[in-house]
């Protein structure tokens, strides 16, 4: 069953992210002359990219209802919803008119069918992780858990690929057709996800506390574990090191310095094929080590390659940028992809788990989310990478700060997880009432 499990959340995850991050890729390549046409260049991506970020605000309110639905009725029910929404939204961006066609009503349902693809999102990874963690033994739970975050990663790799052919198209075909087919491609997500997610058991966990479900798990949530949920918030606004690497770098080496399209869609494919390898191996690394260590070093890592990386774009050196951003992405980052399922998981109980960490980790994503925004609006010529690598290592510092006044849960076998904090309430509350 654990492998079962994990296999589920890695298809499942790998289908659900190919539609969201095909639309990062539009987004930098293609929005903003289909749906911005009337502004200016800069302006133009400036608005593009605030459309993927605009997913993000969704998250937040998704990871509150989500969290609710998960933890009342179950994991596997939040998965599936999750996955046809994803889906069917992804499919109908492919059919959006264009600003040409109907004017300004072009770019607001294109944020419409944005927003629903983030409340799909902010339950996706949350319950993947639970139904994955709760299925695994406690000794190997950073490994399985990892799937989660694997199945990302070939989200991106497909989504990336997809991508190679249609911008290798001539402009005019890439503008009117071409960027629409890897959107229309998500009617298989749909069919072969729920397939998929129908099979799975729910976690044995879950099943076991059905007789102690709370009625508003978001309540118990931040009575027992508001620390944990801020800790989480904050470490994981080390997404941003995935945003600005995934949108921003490509926008600014393709629209701002002019470097190929098709090299540096490759830089991503090869570098999320490296993640696969790095993260079930950092992740089982985690198991015997700790998840701290493997989540700080990750961090840190970022911090210092995020400069030469985006320095090697502005000189348009090839081989540096193949080499760095692989080194960033595919290893550096994957320390901290590898374990933050297993990490933040482990700091909630059962009753709340799904909730905490829906939470705690879209309210940082949704900050992420924005970051290729905010670096635009920091420098928008050749010149000002800086500006953009000091802002993503200060994001990743403080990651790592989060991260360091956490409690380090490895060894703790699965039921156990987040008892103390029950306990401590519970025992509070008989005081204060005794007394």
């Amino acid at each position: 069953m654990p492998r079962k499990a994990a296999m589920a959340a890695w298809i499942g995850s790998a289908l659900e992210y190919y539609d969201f991050f095909i639309y990062g890729t539009a987004a930098a390549l293609v929005f903003n002359k289909v749906f911005f046409p009337a502004s200016s260049p800069a302006t133009g991506t400036l608005l593009a990219l605030a459309t993927f970020g605009v997913g993000y605000l969704a998250r937040p309110v998704g990871a509150f209802v989500l969290g609710h639905v998960g933890d009342r009725l179950g994991r596997k029910k939040v998965l599936v919803f999750t996955l046809v929404l994803m889906g069917v939204t992804t499919f109908l961006v492919g059919c959006l008119p264009t600003y040409d066609s109907v004017g300004v009503l072009a770019p607001v349902l294109l944020v419409i069918l944005r927003l629903l693809q983030g409340l799909s999102a902010a339950g996706e990874q949350a319950g993947a992780n639970s139904m994955s963690l709760e299925h695994a033994p406690s000794h190997r739970r950073g490994y399985y858990t990892s799937f989660t975050l694997s199945g990302t990663q070939a989200g991106q790799i497909l989504a990336t690929a997809v991508f190679l052919p249609i911008a290798a198209l001539p402009q005019e075909q890439l503008l009117t057709w071409g960027w629409r087919i890897p959107f229309w491609c998500s009617a298989v997500v749909v069919v072969v996800g729920f397939v998929i997610r129908r099979k799975i058991d729910e976690t044995p966990v879950f099943e076991q506390n059905r007789s102690d479900i709370a009625k508003l798990p978001v309540a118990v949530l931040f009575r027992t574990h508001w620390k944990d949920v801020l800790r989480v918030v904050v470490a994981a606004t080390i997404a941003s090191v995935s945003t600005i690497f995934t949108v921003y770098a490509l926008s600014y080496a393709v629209n701002t310095v002019g470097l190929e399209r098709g090299p540096i869609l490759w830089v991503g494919v090869l570098a999320n094929v490296a993640a696969l390898l790095a993260i079930p191996f950092l992740a089982g690394l985690s198991d015997r080590i700790g998840r701290k260590p493997v989540f700080i070093a990750g961090c840190l890592a970022c911090a210092v390659l995020i400069f030469p990386y985006l320095w090697s774009i502005s000189d348009g050196s090839y081989p540096l940028i193949f080499t760095l951003g692989i080194l960033l992405f595919g290893v550096a980052y994957s320390a901290v992809n590898g374990v933050w399922p297993s990490f933040y998981g482990e700091m909630f109980s059962a009753r709340v788990r799904l909730s905490g960490m829906a939470i705690g980790t879209q309210i940082g994503f949704a900050i992420a989310g924005f970051a290729p925004s905010v670096v635009a609006a920091i420098g928008s010529g050749k010149d000002d990478w800086l500006g953009v690598a000091v802002f993503t290592a200060a994001v990743c510092l403080l990651s790592a700060a989060a991260a360091l006044t956490a409690r380090e849960t490895h060894r703790v076998p699965t039921e156990d997880l987040g008892v103390p904090h029950v306990r401590r309430v519970k025992e509070s509350a008989s005081v204060t009432r005794g007394g």
